[in-house]
């Protein structure tokens, strides 16, 4: 990992695992989402959230059309090409070509993403090439000294 907020990005990250999924959640230990997972990273970096993302439905993103995950992170985390991205990046999926992203997570070393999904606790999961090719895109948080 080259940067700080990389380091300190997947070690909050990690604090996670083991956390239950809960539906728009995105407390340590207490539940979240994948957002939510995010959303708690971005927390322990800076103090407060990046914006609220208001109330959403387990299909929100299939059900409006938009793109609100990636516009999302165009807004609050620095794009990067695919060869560039690194342990304790964000990585976002899109289930279907065409589709609006709609899970995302933290890249773990190993090969693996850190996620939480439906039915299970927040995870460290092997990334294999099924879900590489369903990837929307790959963010970094700000440096902090920057934010």
């Amino acid at each position: 990992m080259s940067g700080a907020v990389q380091v300190r990005a997947l070690r909050f990250a990690r604090s996670f695992l083991g956390t239950p999924y809960r539906h728009q959640g995105s407390r340590r230990r207490v539940g979240c989402d994948c957002l939510g997972l995010v959303r708690g990273v971005w927390r322990e970096l800076y103090g407060s959230e990046a914006e609220e993302p208001g109330a959403y439905s387990a299909d929100w993103a299939e059900r409006i059309g938009e793109d609100r995950l990636v516009a999302a992170a165009r807004r609050h985390l620095a794009a990067l090409p695919a060869e560039a991205a690194e342990p304790g990046d964000v990585v976002l999926f899109r289930w279907r070509d065409g589709a609006p992203a709609k899970h995302c997570g933290i890249l773990d070393e190993g090969g693996r993403v850190i996620h939480a999904y439906e039915g299970a606790a927040v995870v460290s999961s092997p990334l294999p090439q099924a879900w590489k090719r369903r990837i929307a895109g790959h963010f970094r948080f700000p440096d902090i000294e920057t934010r």
